[in-house]
């Protein structure tokens, strides 16, 4: 391509990390603007393991805007996306005061290419980490400087919670335009360095119930959840904040785990029933019970967006223990593949009292691998230009 059509072309490439929500949002009030019944909390994962990447491009030579997500093409007029990319537009026309429409190719096309680096669409907060991303990427690309998290939401509710780092709210707010509906962080990815999060992927398969008709036909059927959003979650919320900034475990702890319990037995009293967890989850959950009850104390906890894989939240000294614990309750496959992924985990060695207090049958196969990680920073720009997923020509590089 010749130089001075490369000079003409502008691109742009993010980060932006997956949140794990520890007070669950499930339920909206408004579809279209995706406006919460209940506000939630999360803790932001760190992207050194968890990340959507994606780059985002525009040149007057691009014809129509095209989107590719982890390496296939997807419609670019899905109404999410074109709430969002209509709402970065319309921000950055009105901060050039259409002066000059062109001074960042406002009147071109855009081409935008995002990768995970996690599966997608398995209950880990896939198009949370995407949908942040994709705001975040073209508001650099466009010079949209606003707050961006009620933009996020437009186009998935809980990607508004991973516009910040660490721990973070949102809002359920109550205006009808949802001008206040929010994230806030709490408190920085540095607040609680002891922290440690183990992702137990026990299936990276796509779910049978997709979360957007999941806690629609939740809203139309459940008693029980418009029970918990008013009566239960307010007071919820104020606890877990208090625990986070106290950095209370055994009270972040129970809450998480009983958050957990309460958000499934939502979908349980859904009708007809939401089914996400199975029989690794429900064994795992035994397992942390069983371990915090022979220890004394409340050392580890689980939580489960919709989908089966655990995420434990624990400290980092209980860490290798618990590892050495699921690896002998859920035996991996001997195939060469790495079973602890992300940060490193030191060996430990499990005693004869503790294998017997957990007393549980061991399932083979039931954990594919674990992602260690730690609570970490929000969205950021990839500085090295050699790291843009589309290529000179503005399609996606053959390892995008």
């Amino acid at each position: 391509m010749p130089e001075d059509v490369m000079d003409k072309t502008h691109a742009v490439t993010c980060t932006a990390p997956v949140n794990i929500a520890v007070v669950k949002y499930w339920g909206k009030r408004n579809e279209e603007l995706i406006l919460p019944i209940n506000s939630s909390l999360s803790v932001t994962l760190h992207q050194d393991q968890l990340k959507t990447t994606t780059t985002a491009a525009t040149s007057r030579l691009f014809e129509e805007d095209k989107i590719w997500l982890n390496g296939k093409e997807e419609d670019i007029n899905h109404p999410r996306l074109q709430a969002c990319l209509r709402e970065i537009r319309r921000l950055a026309r009105k901060r050039r005061n259409n002066v000059d429409p062109d001074a960042v190719g406002l009147s071109h096309k855009v081409h935008i290419c995002s990768v995970n680096n996690f599966p997608t669409a398995a209950g880990l907060a896939s198009s949370a980490a995407g949908f942040a991303c994709l705001v975040y990427t073209l508001a650099r690309l466009f010079g949209v400087e606003v707050e961006l998290s009620g933009i996020a939401r437009q186009g998935s509710g809980s990607a508004c919670r991973s516009m910040y780092g660490g721990f973070v709210q949102w809002l359920m707010g109550h205006k009808k335009d949802g001008k206040d509906s929010l994230a806030q962080q709490v408190e920085s990815e540095s607040h609680w360095s002891e922290l440690r999060i183990l992702v137990l992927v026990a299936s990276a398969e796509r779910k049978h119930v997709g979360s957007t008709s999941g806690m629609q036909t939740s809203v139309e059927t459940s008693c029980l959840l418009k029970y918990r959003a008013e009566s239960v979650v307010p007071a919820r919320m104020e606890e877990m904040i208090t625990a986070v900034r106290r950095k209370d475990f055994p009270a972040f702890a129970e809450l998480t785990m009983k958050d957990s319990n309460q958000f499934h037995a939502t979908c349980l009293d859904t009708y007809p029933p939401i089914f996400y967890l199975n029989r690794v989850s429900h064994q795992v959950i035994h397992l942390v019970h069983r371990y915090n009850k022979h220890c004394g104390e409340t050392r580890v906890a689980y939580t489960f967006d919709a989908g089966p894989n655990a995420v434990i939240f624990t400290l980092q000294q209980h860490v290798p223990e618990f590892v050495q614990l699921v690896q002998h309750f859920f035996p991996p496959e001997i195939n060469g593949g790495q079973f602890i992924k992300g940060l490193p985990v030191e060996e430990a060695a499990l005693s004869a009292d503790l294998k017997q207090a957990i007393g549980l049958e061991p399932m083979a196969k039931g954990v594919s691998y674990v992602i260690s990680t730690q609570p970490g920073p929000g969205p950021r720009v990839v500085e090295d230009q050699t790291q843009h997923l589309l290529g000179s020509d503005g399609y996606p590089k053959k390892s995008a």
